[in-house]
């Protein structure tokens, strides 16, 4: 990784304070800011969305796609862990934690809240914020592609049902729209650009010209992903600040959560014999949420400033840098995943 890479968390963190003190200095500007929806997307957070995962689907060759169903164990592995672990691991938490560990600190509608949110997130895997951490770790990003659009499809069908499974609401009311606009804007729109994109350039100066672009606009993933935590936090900054010791609450069962589920999936990884840049990109599909998705329907559902919208938001606190130390972990352990996985193979 470059410097700027390596340092990525100090960014973040950076990036958190700066939206935190701006959203607060300035609500009116972030007033403004959330006002720019469609179906309850927020079109600034799209667009910046958008940026940051635009320079990964430029990278993506299609004529390599049809190898993936070469090595099925990779697509298989994110899938049992997002949508027959991770969801019930996260509500199991939620529960324990705000109904047993921390009865007595929250009051009990509070406390249902962020259960709730915690679940929205738990539902919602990663759709965006993958192909970061799949760079960051050297992955086959044909196969991160096809790992997100699998569960893309698999989360307009699911979503709801297990929501409202979890939730014990029969009648939940999953708004669609942003669901299907967001995967749009998200995967659909610049997934469609990169291949343009590509195919302009290799038609006019093959794969160096390819090459070339991409390492110019990388820089603009980065840059993208500060903005988008930025605002997020500049949105939230109100709710924040006023509730400090709660965010450490929520953030407690959201760590346990995060790392337990990315080590189930990384030694089920080795066992599986995985290739290793198959299974850093599977193993942080199977950790991280989409967390745009996750607020957006914690505040359909509950309100801007409720208990599930604030726990959606502590998500994006914890999955950040949670998931940069995660992307340390894979490249330092490559080496030694790759040996035993070659150790394995000869038995």
């Amino acid at each position: 990784m470059g410097l700027f890479e390596r340092y990525l968390s100090v960014w973040v963190g950076l990036a958190i304070g700066c939206g935190v003190v701006l959203g607060h200095f300035f609500p009116a500007l972030f007033a403004l800011i959330a006002s720019l929806e469609y179906a309850r997307v927020n079109l600034l957070i799209a667009l910046l969305i958008w940026l940051m995962i635009y320079p990964m689907m430029v990278q993506i060759d299609f004529t390599a796609v049809k190898n993936v169903g070469k090595s099925p164990k990779g697509l298989v592995l994110t899938l049992v862990i997002n949508w027959l672990i991770k969801p019930f691991s996260m509500a199991l938490l939620g529960w324990l934690f705000f109904k047993v560990f921390f009865a007595s600190l929250v009051d009990a509608q509070t406390a249902s809240e962020y259960i709730a949110g915690m679940i929205l997130l738990g539902v919602a895997p990663c759709t965006a914020m993958v192909f970061v951490w799949s760079q960051l770790t050297k992955g086959d990003p044909n196969y991160t592609l096809v790992q997100v659009s699998v569960n893309d499809l698999i989360m307009v069908f699911a979503f709801a049902p297990i929501c409202a499974f979890l939730l014990g609401v029969s009648d939940i009311q999953v708004p669609w729209q942003t669901l299907l606009i967001s995967v749009g804007l998200y995967v659909v729109l610049p997934l469609i650009a990169g291949v343009i994109t590509r195919q302009w350039l290799n038609r006019r100066g093959g794969t160096k010209r390819v090459d070339g672009f991409i390492g110019r606009i990388k820089p603009w993933s980065i840059l993208g992903l500060l903005a988008t935590v930025i605002l997020l936090f500049g949105l939230q900054a109100k709710t924040i600040l006023a509730q400090p010791q709660n965010i450490a609450l929520i953030a407690i069962p959201l760590l346990i959560q995060t790392y337990g589920i990315f080590f189930i999936a990384y030694v089920a990884a080795k066992k599986l014999n995985i290739a290793q840049n198959v299974a850093g990109p599977a193993c942080m599909i199977a950790t991280s949420n989409f967390f745009e998705l996750a607020v957006a329907v914690a505040i359909s559902l509950f309100g801007l400033h409720s208990g599930a919208a604030l726990a959606t938001v502590v998500g994006v606190l914890v999955e950040v840098p949670v998931m940069l130390s995660l992307v340390a972990f894979v490249n330092r352990d490559k080496a030694k995943y790759q040996r035993a996985i070659g150790a394995a193979s000869k038995h």
